[in-house]
């Protein structure tokens, strides 16, 4: 299948968000902290309870066309694959910009903050195509590293992007404890060298 990115306008967040972003979860990876820290944390998938589908997007104040009253998205850059007029994918790269804190202050460090593929076309290079072209983005802005958040919970996106080559860089096991709505996921940080 060919796969056409093209820039889109910060305006395209309204189509972006026409594109599920939501996931079924089926295994997650249980984190076990060895000795205390001292021998390390350990990532082990399992299955869950109960199967259930996460959607990002369902949480208030969550989702694109929130994004535009609630950052500076001046130096945010979306891309858009179609099929005729409609999005089949979309990704939103964030550089540069000062209220956004997993830039943690940095100006070489670019964040992936959303990559989404409507669930037809998934498995079909859609997402690779979109990742790809993010990281060459962010690479020709002078960026040396882009960095994406998953949670211990979105297995197949923590696999996604270790096989993209992304090495895990952070595990924060209390991000989310002040978020009923996820206070036992873990947030998982990956970062790739440009």
């Amino acid at each position: 299948m060919r796969i056409d990115i093209s820039p889109a306008s910060l305006e395209s967040l309204t189509e972006l968000s026409t594109i599920p972003i939501s996931f079924e979860v089926r295994t997650f990876f249980r984190v076990r902290v060895v000795k205390g820290g001292l021998g390390g944390i350990t990532l082990k998938e399992e299955p869950v309870e109960r199967p259930y589908v996460k959607d990002c997007d369902a949480r208030d104040g969550e989702g694109p066309t929130r994004w535009l009253s609630r950052f500076d998205t001046a130096n945010w850059k979306v891309l858009l694959t179609k099929r005729g007029k409609r999005a089949t994918g979309g990704a939103v790269l964030v550089m540069a910009s000062p209220d956004v804190d997993m830039l943690k202050r940095r100006h070489d460090l670019a964040v992936l903050w959303d990559l989404r593929v409507r669930p037809e076309f998934r498995g079909k290079g859609v997402g690779t195509a979109l990742y790809e072209r993010a990281a060459q983005l962010a690479k020709e802005n002078g960026c040396t590293q882009m960095s994406v958040e998953t949670q211990n919970v979105n297995v197949p996106a923590c696999k996604f992007y270790r096989k993209r080559g992304c090495t895990l860089g952070e595990i924060s096991r209390f991000q989310y404890a002040m978020h009923d709505f996820q206070q036992d996921e873990v947030m998982l940080v990956w970062y790739l060298d440009l």
